[in-house]
């Protein structure tokens, strides 16, 4: 059962509960120290990010405590200020790496595509989940930021699609980013890319056409991922010449890799009921996957408690709330660990198909066809 404690009032003692957040920025000197040294240290980045804490979720444990959701907006501001300082800290990592490199010859070129490899992990591991914490929110600066993030990964679409589309249509055939039931990342990834930039387009045009306004209007957010995209790209050309536009490319197909892997955890093979007429029920907690290992959390900034972000979507990371196993489905680990596994697809279903069959059974035993828009005979998929 979950406990609730009391964002501590002191200013002292709201930074010290806030600090666990904060080690994202451990990898600012660790990127700094593969570019000096290259070698062996080029597997430091990945090593502190994800394998770290994976580690670190086996000595940690679970953390099961609900922040007080009447805990004021100030008694908020170090939790706030990691993703307000993101944005400026990652472009000086991205574009100065590549100035470092493209300007020093200690380092053969696949030690260098390789730090921008590296740098893919950190970019989408902390860049786009930070980001996605910002574009929830109602200052229109922290919703900036957000996009100023996504754009240095070269994803802005992003924005449109997991606001208009995944948070309306999660669970259902609607939404691109639902990993199917038996569907292995590596057919999950390409099917993503090829149809969430055409999903946001459609969602973006739809809703020009209900204000009365064309599709190619000033208004319409794709120019300002445009401009921002296109801002970065040519600042990558300015600084390194074409080995450092193919350096910052590379990071970013990496940040998207990570993004579209944590989605594919994020609702693998869980699907809302289908109502009849392309309707389906609202969304509820056990339409997301949840993981409460406390490492983890801190290095996602509580992005493993998805079903309260389905919830509230616009909650700060801080106050999300967790759930129990008699409310939500539960990972038997945290995200950094089952992003390993879900990168093996025999591994990942031997782990995760007999889940999503027990979830079935839990929460909709009178459903035996799960095919889209008629479970109702058949049986289970095995």
């Amino acid at each position: 059962m979950s406990t609730t404690h009391v964002i501590p009032p002191s200013k002292v003692a709201r930074l010290t509960a806030a600090l666990p957040f904060w080690m994202s920025l451990t990898v600012v000197p660790v990127a700094a120290i593969a570019a000096a040294y290259g070698g062996w240290t080029l597997v430091l980045l990945p090593v502190v990010t994800w394998n770290l804490f994976a580690l670190l979720d086996v000595f940690a444990g679970l953390n099961t405590a609900n922040a007080d959701l009447e805990t004021p907006e100030e008694g908020l501001f170090w939790y706030r200020l990691i993703t307000l300082l993101w944005a400026p800290v990652q472009a000086a990592m991205i574009f100065g790496l590549i100035a470092y490199v493209t300007r020093t010859s200690h380092l053969a070129l696949w030690e260098e595509w390789t730090l921008f490899v590296t740098l893919g992990i950190v970019t989408g591991a902390v860049g786009i989940v930070y980001s996605h914490e910002l574009l929830h929110q109602r200052p229109k600066s922290e919703r900036l930021l957000g996009d100023i993030l996504l754009a240095m990964v070269l994803y802005s679409h992003f924005r449109s699609e997991h606001l208009l589309v995944h948070h309306r249509y999660v669970g259902t055939p609607r939404d691109p980013a639902t990993a199917r039931y038996n569907e292995g990342f590596y057919r999950f990834f390409p099917r993503v890319l090829r149809t969430c930039f055409l999903s946001a387009w459609r969602a973006e045009s739809a809703m020009l056409a209900r204000k009365g306004k064309p599709v190619f209007d000033l208004s319409n957010p794709f120019w300002r991922y445009a401009a921002l995209q296109l801002g970065f790209v040519l600042l990558a050309l300015l600084i390194g010449g074409w080995w450092g536009l193919f350096l910052f490319v590379t990071q970013a197909f990496v940040a998207i890799w990570h993004l579209e892997l944590v989605n594919y955890i994020e609702h693998y093979g869980l699907t809302r009921k289908h109502l009849g007429d392309g309707k389906y029920e609202h969304v509820k907690p056990h339409h997301s996957w949840n993981a409460a290992q406390r490492a983890s959390n801190w290095f996602l900034i509580n992005l493993q408690r998805h079903s309260d972000h389905h919830y509230r979507p616009d909650r700060r990371f801080p106050l999300l709330q967790t759930y129990t196993e008699d409310e939500a489905p539960q990972l038997p680990m945290g995200y950094p660990a089952m992003g390993i596994v879900a990168m093996i697809p025999p591994l990942w279903r031997r782990r995760m198909n007999p889940r999503v069959r027990e979830w079935r059974r839990k929460y909709y035993p009178e459903i035996t066809d799960w095919t889209p828009y008629k479970q109702a005979t058949n049986p289970l998929p095995r």
